[in-house]
């Protein structure tokens, strides 16, 4: 794949932000932080920031951003309009959150919008893992690697953005949640390499007839080229990467995601 860096900034910056509303959800549906509302708003707003700048770098990938309204009609069907619709309804439970915050109201309504904003948050997450893994035409992205994969770095990054940031007031993170940080980095791991060894065993390209609905087996022969100039697909999805350089950009990647933090 040889993707545009919209679609990066996209998955990167909103899955920071959607990792830090999900865990800022459910610690103010548990406790408030023992924080200055003018911070705490900060961290929301810094959150939504990250979020909306990525929504925006998605509409920059679109061939006619300003017919980007009627994605969110199709979502019946479509995993791309569950996400923006998830998306958008995401900002209702952040913002009422925050200002309840900003009254010092801490009671049964902050508790609720704090778990029905990590639900949003996660569940935007899922839908947008759920564009890549529901396309069988691409056998390593139809796997079941992806949606854990997708929540798994969403909230890693969210929560080292958000611990971090926290670590500016003074506050030091105590063993057990040094642990916790440290077995979910090992569990990304686990996953990625348990997602390569499973991408490495299957077929590429993908068996045509199963990608077509039809039964396992049957042979499926194409009688013309599905595509017979440069376009959309071509572009992002026809890049081919040596296999000799598949170790050493995994190890890369397991160095940056994993060992770094």
């Amino acid at each position: 794949m040889n993707p545009a860096f919209s679609v990066i900034a996209f998955t990167t910056l909103s899955g920071v932000g959607y990792g830090m509303l999900a865990w800022l959800g459910l610690r103010y549906a548990w406790r408030a932080l023992p924080l200055s509302r003018e911070f705490a708003a900060t961290l929301f707003a810094l959150a939504l920031a990250l979020v909306s700048i990525g929504l925006l770098s998605s509409l920059l990938h679109l061939g006619q951003p300003g017919r980007a309204w009627r994605a969110v009609s199709q979502w019946r069907s479509s995993w791309l309009s569950r996400e923006g619709v998830l998306a958008l309804a995401t900002y209702a439970p952040a913002i009422g959150l925050v200002c309840l915050i900003w009254l010092g109201a801490f009671d049964d309504a902050s508790r609720l919008l704090g778990l029905l904003l990590a639900a949003m948050a996660i569940a935007t997450v899922c839908a947008t893992a759920m564009i890549y893994a529901s396309l069988r035409t691409i056998p390593a992205w139809s796997d079941r690697h992806v949606l854990p994969g997708y929540v798994l770095y969403a909230l890693l990054s969210g929560g080292a953005v958000l611990l971090t940031l926290l670590s500016l007031t003074g506050w030091r993170a105590r063993l057990p949640e040094l642990l916790a940080a440290m077995a979910g980095l090992a569990l990304l791991a686990l996953l990625k390499l348990s997602y390569w060894r499973a991408i490495d065993r299957k077929e590429l390209p993908g068996d045509r007839a199963s990608a077509v609905g039809m039964p396992q087996g049957r042979e499926l022969h194409g009688f013309e080229r599905p595509h017979t100039g440069e376009n959309f697909v071509t572009r992002e999805m026809g890049f081919v990467l040596a296999r000799k350089h598949a170790r050493p950009l995994r190890a890369i990647a397991l160095a940056l995601s994993v060992a770094l933090p």
